[in-house]
């Protein structure tokens, strides 16, 4: 699978590398929203993950950007998400269209199943 990575953290960025390169992925990550966006609209990706709080430019942003573009549907993302945003904030999201999120810190196993699902479905 193709996947982005856009998080503002430099570990979660290597951490993700590591496993997702060394399970047969092909990924690749920025570190900023804009980057991001940028990279969502010229390239093709099977997968984005997407942190929700980042500095200038959020993930909310990319996400309001990628509807806005009409480029929303077309892309599955999974969310990370460090913050306290209830459980109804993340649905009226997830209910844009968003595959689904995880909390911070990562659980791998988790994101890999997520992973496996998308690839199964």
């Amino acid at each position: 699978m193709k996947i982005l990575g856009i998080d503002d953290t430099f570990a979660v960025n290597e951490l993700l590398d590591t496993v997702l390169n060394g399970s047969g992925h092909d990924f690749m990550y920025v570190n900023n929203g804009k980057d991001g966006l940028l990279l969502i609209e010229t390239k093709k990706f099977d997968l984005v993950l997407l942190d929700l709080a980042m500095p200038e430019f959020t993930g909310l942003d990319v996400i309001k950007s990628l509807e806005n573009k009409g480029l929303l549907e077309k892309q599955k993302i999974i969310l990370f998400t460090a913050s306290a945003l209830s459980d109804n904030k993340l649905n009226e999201i997830l209910n844009k269209g968003i595959h689904s999120y995880i909390r911070k810190p990562i659980d791998i196993d988790v994101l890999l199943q997520k992973i496996d699902e998308l690839e199964n479905h």
